[in-house]
């Protein structure tokens, strides 16, 4: 006699499950790093879709069952999943773009180091605060909202019900636009020191001709950078606070405008 321990329809609805939730841990800024291990992140999203599998109460239609309309299912849940990823990573971008231009007015441009993440060349500061922000991530407990908010999601967006009609793409690219503020936000006291600098060099230029403005705005400009940036980092960490708060608010938000 054959001891059936699990339906066909059961296991479409583990993949589904395992679907979202690997999307969405792929896609997560501790684990986007190249050197993740990938077993380490399907087996971490595995671990999660059989913790989840006997809670949630998940019913497919016949026409979900076929391939066509399982295959669709499992494309819409990977598409949800980089977007609350992306959604999360926006405040990342934030941090590495101000760094960016903070590290390139500073005098770093040519400073750029290998980035373990991604295996790439990054300018200095960008990595610095990128390693920062993730830091404080973890201190949060950011991470564990994010697991609320993705069990969550299976309330509020049962699998075959995304939709783009309810808002969700303004909503993100509202987010993209505040994020680039955030960024402005972030570096705006080492901005304003340095444009103070340089044209504090360039009058003195005007009126010492025989003075090496060029090689003396180095040793200035990064010693006065790298001061203001200690002398902000009680500000910087305010500022990701408050957005690492409210990140769990943003994700919930869109997950009912999709």
């Amino acid at each position: 006699m054959d001891i059936e321990l699990f339906s066909l329809e059961q296991w479409y609805v583990f993949l589904i499950l395992l679907a979202r939730m690997a999307a969405m841990i792929g896609s997560l800024p501790i684990f986007t790093s190249s050197r993740a291990a990938l077993r380490l992140r399907l087996g971490l999203a595995v671990t999660i879709s059989l913790l989840l599998f006997p809670v949630l109460d998940i019913t497919l239609s016949e026409e979900q069952t076929t391939p066509l309309g399982f295959g669709l299912i499992i494309v819409q849940e990977v598409l949800l999943g980089l977007i609350l990823g992306f959604v999360t990573q926006l405040i990342f971008f934030a941090v590495q773009f101000g760094g960016t231009i903070v590290g390139y007015q500073m005098g770093f441009a040519a400073a750029n180091i290998l980035d373990p993440q991604h295996q790439q060349q990054v300018p200095l500061l960008s990595q610095f605060q990128n390693v920062f922000a993730i830091l404080l991530f973890l201190v949060l407990d950011v991470h564990h909202d994010i697991l609320r908010v993705m069990v969550h999601s299976y309330r509020v967006l049962p699998p075959g019900d995304l939709g783009f009609s309810r808002g969700a793409i303004p909503f993100v690219m509202e987010l993209t636009g505040e994020m680039f503020v955030l960024s402005l936000q972030l570096i705006a006291p080492v901005l304003v020191v340095l444009m103070l600098s340089m044209f504090i060099l360039g009058i003195m230029s005007r009126v010492f001709s025989q003075l090496q403005v060029f090689l003396l705005s180095f040793p200035i400009n990064i010693s006065l950078a790298l001061i203001i940036i200690g002398l902000s980092l009680e500000m910087v960490l305010n500022l990701l606070d408050q957005e690492f708060q409210g990140l769990q608010e943003r994700l919930i938000r869109i997950l009912h405008l999709l």
